[in-house]
């Protein structure tokens, strides 16, 4: 991972000094990606993406693997930063979210304009030059790899949409939040990374086995963000909590919760939703949604004991889906 991260570096300066000399303004976009790169994050998709390679074989000295590695976390900041905009997010890693910082500046400079507007243009316009700076580092992929690269893209887009429509016209519909929340969030986190990382290496074969663990695992990592969402600290998660049930989003905690409770079925049908009241039954069914994650990291686990990796990899992604559904708990 050390070679991804010097990767990212080197990458984001090129394009920063190749800007600047263009105009000082020019360079704020990539400042934007760039500082959010640079506060963090745990690189979930590029560790699964890199031991999905090298479990199938692949050659660490390979520079496609670590350029594949560096933009699926490019492709991450995009969305964190649409994301925020979508949410209105005051904040992210800590420090204020693209949108809000960019609010903040032109409010205090008192440039011409409505100030919302700006932040929020400068964040999108953010979030798709991150998109771009993937693309170009991608650009090396074989027809295989590519084809999935082009799925999870469309998946996060689609996937994006979906969670915005349903939650304005407020759509009760537990198979199509599941979807949902697999989609944009799960599958690109962790399937898509670790077939893709197979695929570079030439390991279609490994496909099946990595499908059934990123199905699964991806399911218990969006229920555990869910959670934290719910009953997390914004400190310690490092971006806003409660937003989802504010802003009326029928995640996947909510959707399991709607399918065993008609009382949360009966709070989530009103227009405006007793937020205090959908918490109060959720706390309820915590103990079900843990129980929940402990199944559903055992089919991963029961996944990646019958694929044909070597011992080694194999207690990798064991330890890896750990760390990954019981994190923040």
């Amino acid at each position: 991972m050390t070679r991804v991260e010097s990767r990212l570096d080197a990458f984001l300066a090129t394009e920063r000094a190749r800007w600047a000399g263009v105009d000082s303004r020019a360079g704020v976009p990539v400042d934007a990606v760039t500082a959010l790169v640079a506060a963090g994050g745990k690189r979930l998709r590029p560790a699964f993406c890199v031991t999905g390679f090298l479990g199938a074989g692949g050659d660490p000295d390979d520079p496609t693997i670590v350029d594949c590695a560096a933009g699926l976390e490019l492709i991450h900041v995009a969305a964190l930063i649409h994301d925020d905009v979508l949410d209105a997010a005051e904040f992210r890693r800590g420090s204020p979210a693209v949108h809000a910082k960019y609010t903040a500046e032109h409010a205090a400079l008192g440039w011409r304009g409505e100030p919302r507007r700006y932040g929020d243009g400068v964040a999108i316009l953010s979030g798709d030059l991150a998109n771009v700076f993937a693309e170009r580092l991608a650009h090396a992929l074989s027809p295989g790899p590519r084809r999935i690269w082009g799925e999870m893209l469309t998946e996060i887009q689609v996937g994006q949409f979906l969670d915005m429509a349903v939650a304005a016209e407020g759509v009760i519909e537990p198979k199509l939040s599941r979807w949902i929340a697999v989609c944009k969030s799960g599958r690109y986190s962790i399937h898509r990374p670790l077939l893709l990382g197979a695929a570079i290496a030439g390991r279609e074969d490994l496909a099946p086995a990595f499908e059934e663990y990123g199905e699964a695992l991806g399911e218990a990592f969006q229920l555990r963000d869910d959670l934290i969402d719910a009953f997390g600290d914004s400190e310690t998660a490092g971006k806003p909590v409660g937003l989802d049930l504010a802003q009326h989003k029928m995640t996947l905690l909510l959707a399991e919760a709607v399918q065993r409770d008609g009382r949360v079925r009966k709070l989530v049908s009103e227009p405006e939703w007793d937020t205090a009241a959908l918490r109060e039954r959720l706390i309820e069914s915590k103990g079900d949604i843990e129980n929940r994650i402990d199944v559903l990291v055992e089919r991963a686990h029961r996944a990646i004991d019958r694929a044909p990796l070597g011992a080694a990899w194999r207690n990798e992604l064991t330890k890896m889906a750990v760390e990954v559904a019981y994190r923040n708990r």
